[in-house]
């Protein structure tokens, strides 16, 4: 997924920050051009990847790196 893979760039290098909170959906969704469900699903990925956890209410923070899992 194109917008996962942008997000974790910006993770990677720095323009998100450890802890950081991430934009919130329709922020996403207006600049990349897409449904608040493909947001949603780029999220899903992130997570996957041991990038960020959401916390319901709250919006979806940076795992700082010594923090994440490997990915298996």
């Amino acid at each position: 997924m194109q917008a996962a893979d942008v997000i974790a760039g910006r993770i990677s290098d720095g323009t998100y920050a450890p802890d950081a909170r991430l934009p919130g959906e329709l922020e996403f969704a207006a600049e990349f051009g897409c449904s608040r469900e493909s947001v949603r699903e780029a999220i899903r990925v992130l997570r996957e990847r041991g990038l960020v956890e959401t916390v319901k209410g709250k919006g979806s923070f940076v795992i700082p790196p010594e923090e994440r899992m490997p990915n298996p």
